[in-house]
C-alpha cells in the first residue's frame, strides 16, 4: 500500500476530506425527520455558543470602519484609522465586529489587524460551502483606547490563495463600535481594566516605558500555523520515532517572555484547531473549535519589572517557544505591553526582589509497538516578586505561574489509526497590594483519526477551553468566574475523490458555560450535516 500518513493528510489535504460507513456520524441522519442524509453544497454559517459582547445601554454609540478588503494574496491592506469625534475621547467600551463572506472552495487561513503597530486582533477563517457563507466575530477591545484616542496607520492580512482549485476570495469589513460615557444602569468603570498607554514592542525587541509606570501586562498573541508541523505541535514526537513530524524534545511547547535575557513568563499555548484540522473540515463547517476566529492572546503580569523598566532606558523584551526545533518556523508571536501610570508621580522607583525558576522538567518517552505510544510529562514553575514606591506607597507584586502537560499519542502503521489524549494546565497566582488573584486554566484534547475501508476518514475530536478565577482580599471574596467551553464532533468521509462524491457526514456539539459574580450565560449548540440541530440556552 503506497504511504499515506494520517499526519501528512493533516497538513496537506484538509479540503479533501471521508467516514466509516455505519458509524455514529451516519446514524446522526435519522435523528430528525428531513434531515440530510449527508453534506451539500450548502450548510448553516457558522455560528458559536460564546456569549455576545456587553454593551452600555442608554449611551451614544459612534461606527467607525477601520478596514474593508478583498484578500485573494498576500498583500495586505492597509488604510487608517480616525478616532469619532462625536464620541469623546473616554469610552465606556469599544467593540470591534468583523464581517466575512466568501463562497467556493477555500482553506483555513490566518489574519490580523493592527493599529498603529498595536495588534488588536487575530483571527482565523471558516471554510466556505460552493454557494457561500457568511460570518462575524465580536471583540471586546477597550483596553486599547490610548491607541484608538489618536489618528492611525491601520494594517490587515489573511494570507490567501486563489487559483484554479481554491477559489475563495475572502471578503471583509472590520468595524469598531465606541459608547461615550457610562449608562444610568452601568455599573462605573474598573479602572484596573484600561490601561493608560498600549506600546507595541519595537522592530528590535526594545521598549521604554514611561517613568511612572506601577503596572505592567505584556499581551503575546501566539500561535503555531501556516500549515507545517508547529501548525499540529501537540502531535510531534521525539526525534527517532516513525512519525511524520518528529522534534527533538517531543510534543511539549512553552510559550515564554524575558526582560532582558531573564525569564519573566511562562505559559502553556492553548492547542488550537483550525477549521480544516485534523484531516477534516467537515467537523468544523458550522461550529468552529474553541477559540478559532477569536484567537486570545497569552498575558503576562510584568509588574514585579516595572522598578527595573522605569529607568528611561530602552529594555528588551523577547519571546520564545520552548520545545520548536532549531531553526524552523512555524510560531508568530507579536507582542503588545499595557501599562499602567502613577498620576501622582513623575517617576516610580523599585526594584526585583525574588527570581525563584523551578526550570523546565519534560520527558518524552517513545514505547515501540503495535500501536507506537509517546508518553509525555512536562512541567515548569516560575515565582517572580518586586515592589514599587508609588504615590500611594511602596506596593509589592508575587506572581507564580506554573504550567504542566501530559500526553499519550498512539498511532499505527502508516499513522492509521492515530489518536492523541491530552492535558494542558496553567496555574497562575498574582498577589499585589494585599489582593490576590487564583487563575486555573486546563485545555483537554482527546481526538483519532481513521482511514477506513473504501478510503473512508472519520475523525472524533473533544476539545476543552477550562479556567476558574478567584479574586480575594483579605480572605473575602471580591469576585470568581468559572468558564467551562467544549467541543465534540464526529466527522466522516470519502478521501481522494470530487466533491459529489465524498458523502460526509457529521455531527458536532458545543457547550459555552460561563459562571460568574457578574451573572451566568449557558448556551448549547449541536450540528448534523451542516444543519443546526439545537440551539439552547439555559442560565
Amino acid at each position: 500500500m503506497r504511504r499515506r500518513t494520517i499526519m501528512s493528510m493533516i497538513t496537506g489535504l484538509a479540503l479533501a476530506a471521508g467516514a466509516l460507513a455505519g458509524g455514529p456520524a451516519a446514524a446522526a441522519a435519522t435523528e430528525r425527520p428531513g434531515m440530510p442524509a449527508e453534506f451539500g453544497s450548502d450548510w448553516h454559517d457558522p455560528v458559536s455558543a460564546a456569549p455576545p459582547v456587553p454593551r452600555p445601554e442608554g449611551v451614544r454609540s459612534c461606527e467607525v470602519t477601520v478596514a474593508r478588503a478583498q484578500f485573494r494574496d498576500f498583500t495586505p491592506y492597509r488604510g487608517s484609522y480616525t478616532p469619532p469625534e462625536e464620541c469623546g475621547s473616554r469610552w465606556s467600551a469599544v467593540v470591534l465586529r468583523l464581517e466575512g463572506k466568501v463562497r467556493g472552495r477555500q482553506y483555513d487561513r490566518l489574519g490580523h489587524l493592527a493599529i498603529g503597530g498595536v495588534e488588536v486582533f487575530r483571527t482565523s477563517t471558516p471554510q466556505p460551502s460552493p454557494e457561500g457563507i457568511t460570518w462575524s466575530v465580536e471583540k471586546d477591545v477597550t483596553r486599547y483606547s490610548d491607541t484608538l484616542r489618536r489618528p492611525q496607520p491601520v494594517e490587515m492580512l489573511i494570507g490567501n490563495v486563489v487559483d484554479d482549485t481554491h477559489t475563495g476570495v475572502i471578503d471583509v469589513t472590520v468595524t469598531l463600535t465606541f459608547y461615550a460615557g457610562r449608562g444610568p444602569s452601568d455599573p462605573a468603570p474598573d479602572p484596573a481594566a484600561t490601561p493608560e498607554r498600549v506600546l507595541p514592542l519595537g522592530i528590535d525587541g526594545t521598549v521604554t516605558t514611561p517613568r511612572n509606570t506601577e503596572r505592567i501586562l505584556a499581551e503575546v498573541y501566539a500561535t503555531g500555523s501556516g500549515g507545517g508541523c508547529e501548525e499540529y505541535w501537540y502531535l510531534s514526537v521525539p526525534t527517532g520515532a516513525p512519525y511524520s513530524c518528529a522534534a527533538a524534545d517531543g510534543p511539549h511547547r512553552e510559550v515564554r517572555v524575558s526582560v532582558d535575557g531573564r525569564l519573566a513568563g511562562v505559559a502553556a499555548p492553548f492547542p488550537t484547531v483550525w477549521t480544516g484540522g485534523w484531516s477534516n473540515p467537515f467537523l468544523w463547517y458550522v461550529i468552529p473549535g474553541p477559540r478559532a476566529l477569536d484567537v486570545k492572546p497569552v498575558v503576562y503580569d510584568l509588574t514585579p519589572f516595572a522598578g527595573l523598566l522605569n529607568d528611561g532606558r530602552p529594555h528588551r523584551v523577547e519571546v520564545s517557544v520552548a520545545g520548536v526545533p532549531q531553526g524552523l518556523p512555524g510560531w508568530s508571536t507579536p507582542v503588545n505591553l499595557l501599562l499602567w501610570q502613577d498620576e501622582g508621580r513623575d517617576v516610580v522607583t523599585g526594584a526585583l526582589t525574588r527570581h525563584d525558576d523551578g526550570g523546565l522538567a519534560n520527558t518524552s518517552v517513545h514505547t515501540p509497538g503495535a500501536p507506537h505510544r509517546v508518553d509525555t510529562r512536562a512541567a515548569h514553575r516560575l515565582t517572580v516578586a518586586g515592589y514599587v514606591d508609588t504615590s500611594r506607597g511602596r506596593v509589592t507584586t508575587t506572581v507564580t505561574r506554573a504550567v504542566g502537560h501530559t500526553s499519550v499519542h498512539r498511532w499505527g502503521a502508516d499513522e492509521n489509526p492515530d489518536a492523541l489524549d491530552a492535558t494542558w494546565t496553567d496555574h497562575e497566582t498574582v498577589t499585589t497590594g494585599g489582593t490576590t488573584t487564583r487563575t486555573h486554566r486546563t485545555y483537554t484534547m482527546d481526538g483519532e483519526t481513521t482511514l477506513g475501508a473504501g478510503d473512508r476518514l472519520r475523525t472524533v475530536l473533544t476539545l476543552a477551553d477550562r479556567a476558574r478565577t478567584d479574586v480575594r482580599r483579605d480572605g473575602r471574596q471580591l469576585s470568581y468566574e468559572r468558564l467551562d467551553h467544549t467541543y465534540t464532533g464526529d466527522a466522516t468521509f470519502t478521501l481522494g475523490v470530487p466533491r459529489d462524491q465524498r458523502h460526509a457526514v457529521g455531527t458536532s456539539m458545543e457547550r459555552y458555560r460561563l459562571h460568574s459574580s457578574a451573572g451566568c450565560h449557558d448556551r448549547t449548540l449541536r450540528t448534523a450535516q451542516g444543519v443546526l440541530t439545537e440551539d439552547r440556552t439555559r442560565c
